[in-house]
């Protein structure tokens, strides 16, 4: 048996506080021990804020690193807690009516640490029916607790990576919502050049894809860690989107992307070597 998921149910039951302290101790741990990751969140910084000093972008990193156990801890109360217990951590700020309708949405639900809070205050806490996209874990034991977590609510359609878009197209023809993440960079071969923070990223077009295909309106849906919780931030729908161009709305995504990532720098998901993949002739970042 793997010990995550034993643990994680025993340390659903202690109060957040001292969850989000225990998160403050080893996100410190894993800033100091983890060098390849902490060099990656380095490189990003310095590229995405190249006008922050030296002091302020390790502030910046520390805080990151904080974020990022701080939510992982609280995955045991997201997949484990009582949906009571939901309903007073997690809360929906905007407009929910185009997701309680019969039209399909995209949702573009960017690599926030909160990222499963956010798709858990959907459905635990609002009875928001969601799909989304999944991508296995290596080992099985977590697999199953992952997806276990994801799903707890039943009112989550789980597509698996591997098995093509086109069951995705369907669902959203069917009024499917879907909650994707496409601010990744999945290599050179399912993406575009396009900028991101005044730098060419690859990126892949799913965003505009999907939303054409599908027929579908897009929104923003962004999860911001609180002191009491989560709060998912749901924008306005978007206007003249998607358009012909999907390169065009690619970079679109991005400057969207980009303004929301400023308002919590520190709850982006800094760790992934974003510019990974370069333009030809381009020297590596990393």
């Amino acid at each position: 048996m793997h010990l995550v998921p034993v643990l994680m149910r025993w340390l659903a039951l202690c109060p957040l506080s001292l969850l989000r302290a225990l998160g403050w101790v080893l996100g410190h741990v894993l800033m100091i021990f983890a060098r390849s990751r902490r060099h990656i969140v380095w490189v990003n910084l310095r590229v995405c804020y190249p006008h922050l000093s030296r002091m302020q972008r390790w502030q910046l990193l520390r805080r990151h690193f904080v974020g990022v156990m701080q939510s992982l801890l609280d995955r045991s109360w997201l997949w484990h807690g009582s949906p009571a217990l939901l309903r007073r951590r997690l809360s929906v700020k905007g407009d929910l009516s185009p997701l309680q309708g019969a039209e399909p949405v995209v949702m573009l639900a960017p690599h926030f640490v909160g990222l499963d809070a956010g798709g858990t205050a959907l459905t635990m806490a609002h009875g928001v029916a969601i799909a989304s996209i999944y991508t296995r874990q290596r080992n099985p034991v977590l697999d199953d607790w992952v997806r276990q977590g994801r799903s707890r609510s039943g009112l989550t359609k789980l597509f698996y990576r591997h098995q093509g878009v086109k069951q995705i197209v369907s669902g959203l023809r069917e009024g499917d919502k879907l909650y994707l993440l496409p601010d990744m960079d999945f290599g050179r071969e399912e993406s575009v050049f396009v900028p991101f923070y005044g730098v060419q990223a690859a990126t892949v077009p799913s965003l505009s894809r999907f939303a054409r295909l599908g027929r579908a309106r897009v929104l923003t849906a962004a999860t911001r860690m609180t002191r009491h919780g989560y709060c998912l931030e749901v924008g306005p729908v978007w206007l003249d989107f998607p358009t012909e161009d999907p390169v065009a709305d690619t970079a679109r995504m991005n400057r969207v992307l980009q303004a929301v990532i400023d308002t919590m720098p520190e709850q982006y998901y800094w760790v992934h070597k974003r510019f990974k993949t370069r333009p030809e002739g381009e020297p590596g970042f990393y």
